[in-house]
This record gives C-alpha cells, structure tokens and sequence, in this order.
C-alpha cells in the first residue's frame, strides 16, 4: 500500500475511533447530569464538541488526500 493511501486509511480510522468515544462520552454525561454533576457534565460536552470539531478537521483532510 503506497505512502498516500495509508495516510487515508488512517485517518478514516481515527474518525470512526473519535466517534466510537464521542458516543460513550456522551453517555457518562448524561449519566452525570442524573447525578446531579453538572459541570463534570458540562465539561464531557465540552469535550464532545471539541472532538467533533477534530473530527470536521479530519474529514477535510481525508478529502485532501
């Protein structure tokens, strides 16, 4: 497999890996909203959007590949 085509293989990896997490992370946020954690939920969401906004990045750069 050449250099290029791995390079793009890779990255689609790491998309469906961040989304793999954002799913369970979105999950315990919840889970911590029911318990009353609203900040610790705040932050998970947080995290959430900064990963979908990695994820926005990667999707360029798999189109660029």
């Amino acid at each position: 497999m050449d250099q290029k085509k791995k390079l793009s293989v890779v990255i689609e990896h790491w998309i469906e890996h961040n989304e793999s997490h954002m799913e369970e992370y979105k999950k315990w946020a919840h889970t911590a909203g029911e318990l009353g954690l609203d900040l610790i939920k705040a932050e998970i969401e947080k995290a959430v959007e900064k990963l979908s906004e990695s994820n926005k990045h990667l999707e360029k750069a798999l189109r660029a590949v």
